[in-house]
């Protein structure tokens, strides 16, 4: 391989090895403004859209340490890379949205961290909520049961409240009376 090919596929795998996820796409048919509106898009949401070669992206996956990519380096391939604030959900539900309005790109295949996802998989991914929802539905599932504790536990404190005001009001209205 060529100095600066070499120096490019090393470029690419430290990008690879950065992303908490790579997404892979075909890109046939695409448009330049198609191309450049779901760049726009993903930028949104810290993610990156490029195309690659084939070769490059290979050579970059080996030194990167993930391997092959189960033989979906074939036709013309454009792979989405993220920051390490990108959600790859997000970044997977662009992409099926996107794919949805004009029928491209295809997803070929997915990495989360060192796992292989199928075009099936990512597209279950699209559909997940986001991970700081995720996140706060797990916090207010956690909360519950210490909100209804603590209610539970409150409960005597507070109807021993009810009864000692009661009392003191019927009193309080009983002396004016003697009076």
């Amino acid at each position: 391989m060529k100095p600066e090919k070499k120096n490019i596929a090393e470029e690419l795998g430290k990008q690879l090895g950065a992303s908490p996820f790579v997404l892979l796409t075909d890109y046939t048919g695409m448009s330049v403004s198609q191309f450049a509106d779901l760049r726009k898009r993903l930028r949104g949401i810290g993610a990156e859209y490029h195309v690659v070669k084939n070769t490059m992206l290979r050579h970059a996956a080996k030194a990167a340490g993930l391997g092959e990519f189960n033989g979906s380096l074939g036709g013309m391939t454009a792979i989405v890379t993220g920051n390490e604030k990108a959600d790859i959900s997000a970044a997977a539900r662009i992409l099926k949205q996107f794919a949805k309005d004009i029928e491209r790109p295809k997803t070929k295949l997915g990495l989360m961290r060192q796992q292989v996802l199928t075009a099936a998989e990512v597209t279950v991914l699209a559909d997940l909520p986001s991970l700081d929802v995720l996140r706060a539905r797990i916090i207010g599932m956690l909360q519950t049961p210490a909100t209804r504790i603590a209610v539970v536990l409150g409960a005597p404190a507070s109807q021993l409240a009810r009864v000692l005001k009661a009392h003191a009001d019927k009193e309080g209205a009983a002396q004016p009376a003697a009076a």
